[in-house]
């Protein structure tokens, strides 16, 4: 099921860049291809297996479980204090640009 994400003000969609290059740094590309799966799966109302990164998802507020079914965000927020300190130095400050 796909959820826009309670509260975001602004956001991004899955595919983009900025998704693709610090989300994919701060979780890993593994969780963040999955979301993009699940994010359109849902988008199309269609199920998917449960992929090994639900917990990571679930952990940074990008997927919940509700009722027994996993929703997962359509839009993206920004990084968090907490996740940008995952990021390398480099990344850091092209982030801030």
């Amino acid at each position: 099921m796909a959820w826009s994400g309670t509260g975001v003000r602004r956001g991004f969609s899955t595919d983009h860049p900025y998704v693709r290059r610090y989300w994919t740094a701060a979780i890993g590309p593994g969780a963040v291809a999955d979301l993009m799966r699940l994010a359109v799966a849902a988008q199309r109302g269609r199920s998917l297996p449960r992929p090994e990164s639900v917990g990571v998802l679930v952990r940074e507020d990008l997927a919940r479980w509700v009722g027994g079914q996993l929703f997962v965000r359509t839009t993206i927020p920004p990084l968090s204090a907490v996740q940008e300190r995952r990021l390398t130095p480099e990344l850091k400050r092209e982030l801030r640009r």
